[in-house]
């Protein structure tokens, strides 16, 4: 199945224009007078986006465009649609209740409603209320006839014959409460983790990087927890990662690191610190911003059964080929077909 039609049209047309954009937003191409004036738009409404929101900047903005434009390629759209089935049958409304932690982050369930040819009725987050209409006001110039395809809604959700929800572990129980009895996908927490040997490169160490710092660390594919070697030096993992010193510029990250070391310090927490990152051994997944958990394994073989038992609090495992499923530096780099919490939302859209 790759529908041809004007829905798949606008979103290739889509990703041409956020390649063209997205270096606008970081200076690294200037406006100029003579620019689509939907560029000098996109420049205004994401400044405003980092005024609401003090964990969203222009960096991370831009991030969030260029990587949609990567993907918005008719080649990409085509390798990913091309395994399912056709649809048959009448479209359906689709609630869409999405998370504001990082830039667009519930643009994929967006793509996939309309590409499926259903109409989705969209509950933004109030952290992020601004980026999504601001994409989807460009598809309707290039194909007005989306404009009956969504809707953005602050009410309650009334007339709908499925459910995408992503939320929180306590807002899930809410989400169940009231979705249950419709088709739905409800996402809760989930965090990612990095397996180490105690041989990676520098590049590699780097590249995790990446992984850990983007987004300040605030996406279920952002690395929160280190599996590593008993006894692993840790050394040449901060010496990596100097690059990412900066990171204390930005102010609330910066509160967050000095809120969470002074409360290691006064409970007495044995824990690392390189200055701008935080090292705690702890069995958790989830770490506070400004640290990084890890957890000291035996053999992989251990390992990959407590990974295989709690596959259901995981998003990514990064590691080289045989211990982790994402390479190093690339968890916020998803393909298409790289769905959230493993649920093919293709597929349940197909059967709604």
């Amino acid at each position: 199945m790759v529908p041809q039609t004007e829905r798949y049209q606008a979103f290739v047309k889509l990703g041409a224009f956020l390649r063209e954009v997205s270096p606008v937003l970081t200076g690294t191409r200037e406006v100029e007078t003579s620019d689509d004036p939907r560029k000098i738009h996109f420049l205004e409404v994401a400044e405003r986006a980092v005024l609401e929101n003090g964990w969203f900047t222009l960096e991370n903005i831009q991030q969030a465009l260029a990587a949609w434009g990567e993907v918005l390629r008719p080649e990409t759209l085509e390798k990913w649609l091309s395994g399912y089935p056709a649809r048959n049958g009448r479209p359906g409304n689709i609630a869409i209740i999405m998370a504001g932690n990082i830039p667009l982050v519930g643009f994929h369930d967006f793509l996939s409603v309309l590409l499926l040819g259903h109409r989705a009725e969209v509950k933004l987050a109030s952290a992020d209320r601004l980026l999504l209409p601001l994409v989807a006001d460009y598809l309707t110039t290039v194909e007005p006839g989306l404009q009956e395809a969504f809707c953005f809604t602050e009410g309650p959700l009334k007339e709908y014959d499925a459910v995408i929800a992503t939320g929180s572990n306590n807002t899930a129980r809410y989400f169940e409460y009231y979705f249950g009895k419709k088709p739905h996908i409800i996402r809760r927490n989930r965090n990612s983790v990095a397996i180490l040997n105690g041989d990676e490169s520098r590049e590699e160490l780097q590249a995790l990087g990446k992984d850990i710092f983007t987004y300040f660390g605030l996406g279920c594919r952002n690395v929160s927890k280190l599996f590593v070697p008993e006894n692993y030096d840790f050394k040449p993992f901060f010496e990596a990662i100097e690059a990412f010193s900066e990171i204390t510029g930005h102010r609330k990250y910066a509160n967050n690191y000095e809120y969470n070391k002074a409360v290691y310090l006064m409970s007495a927490f044995p824990f690392l610190d390189n200055g701008f990152l935080l090292l705690l051994e702890e069995a958790s997944y989830a770490s506070p911003i400004g640290t990084l958990n890890y957890e000291p394994y035996q053999g992989h073989a251990q390992l990959q059964g407590r990974l295989g038992a709690d596959r259901g609090q995981i998003q990514c495992i990064v590691g080289r080929d045989g211990l982790g499923i994402t390479p190093f530096g690339q968890t916020q780099h998803p393909a298409l077909w790289d769905y959230a919490d493993g649920v093919d939302t293709v597929d349940f859209l197909l059967k709604t």
